[in-house]
């Protein structure tokens, strides 16, 4: 923060994208006991406080840690409000564990943050505005577990996610896209705008 301090009069847009997730447990089983021995054993508390921590925590500092330089740029830019950005998840909305009980319920938890910090700056008279972004399936390391060249850019074929009523994962265009609705729309405030293809129409939420 102080970095960016000494090199900005101001700060439009805080996107927080920092996640990670753990593998994944099998839920699908034959008996209580290795129901017991495919949820417990392979976690520890370390796990789930690392996930928490980047997941939930990470967003929670910048946000507030930014606050007065996005205040500025309210201040700054007749008509345009600061804003902030938190990258959740689908993972956060839907019923389904997907093997990954720390990652959703910690993006369960992002979502949540983002209403409480949007009501409380909103509360305290500071036209700072606060939304999330969920995405469904994109290519990224923590889906492809690579980049592959120089750019970081993660690869995902479209046969990968031809089953979604999208029949594709996502990519940077759509993700892009999402990014400019909630940094322009002005009057978008406290609000988790799903981006997945369709895959909650899937699942249910």
């Amino acid at each position: 923060m102080k970095e960016i301090e000494s090199r900005e009069k101001c700060l439009c847009i805080l996107v927080n994208n920092a996640g990670i997730a753990p593998g994944k447990a099998e839920t699908s089983v034959d008996s209580v006991d290795e129901l017991k021995k495919s949820l417990f054993e392979p976690t520890s508390e370390k796990e789930w406080l690392d996930v928490y921590q980047t997941n939930v925590v990470g967003p929670f500092m910048m946000s507030t840690a930014f606050l007065p330089l996005l205040q500025k740029s309210t201040d700054t830019h007749k008509g345009f409000s600061g804003t902030i950005v938190n990258i959740s998840s689908i993972s956060g909305h839907i019923k389904i564990s997907q093997g990954h009980f720390a990652y959703n319920s910690s993006k369960g938890a992002t979502i949540h943050l983002n209403r409480m910090l949007a009501g409380e700056i909103s509360k305290n008279g500071i036209k700072v505005r606060v939304n999330s972004i969920a995405p469904g399936v994109f290519p990224s390391e923590m889906t492809t577990g690579e980049s592959r060249d120089d750019n970081q850019k993660s690869e995902m074929p479209k046969e990968a996610k031809e089953g979604l009523p999208a029949q594709r994962p996502g990519n940077d265009r759509d993700m892009a896209a999402s990014i400019l609705f909630v940094v322009c729309c002005q009057y978008l405030n406290g609000q988790t705008v799903t981006v997945d293809g369709g895959y909650e129409i899937q699942v249910g939420n």
